[in-house]
């Protein structure tokens, strides 16, 4: 009973880390080239060939260091990367409807 328990534990563990790589891998494919270079990150296609690996050894070689390789690839994009795409990107800076091209409209003052 308790081999039962853990062989579901380590099937959503193994369901979880396939879901990170899925997610990363569509971000890094939404993500221009351009701002990857902006960024001062490795290149799209790097990034691609990275977590496209991680999600074909999640699903077909079960082998949980490969997997967790991948799981620290997968981190490191959404945790480092992403972040930077987004800055350079321009993408949800929380500005306000005053805002302009070059930052805050503060009236000429």
């Amino acid at each position: 009973m308790l081999l039962e328990g853990f062989s579901s534990f380590l099937s959503l563990l193994y369901l979880a880390m396939l879901a990170i790589a899925v997610v990363a891998f569509v971000v890094a494919m939404t993500a221009r080239e351009d701002a990857y270079r902006a960024a001062d990150k490795q290149t799209k296609t790097f990034w691609l060939i990275i977590l496209g690996v991680t999600i074909a050894v999640n699903l077909l070689v079960p082998m949980l260091f490969l997997q967790l390789a991948g799981l620290v690839a997968s981190i490191v994009f959404m945790v480092d990367v992403r972040p930077a795409l987004r800055h350079v990107s321009g993408g949800r800076r929380g500005g306000s409807s005053s805002d302009g091209p070059y930052g805050p409209y503060n009236g000429g003052r």
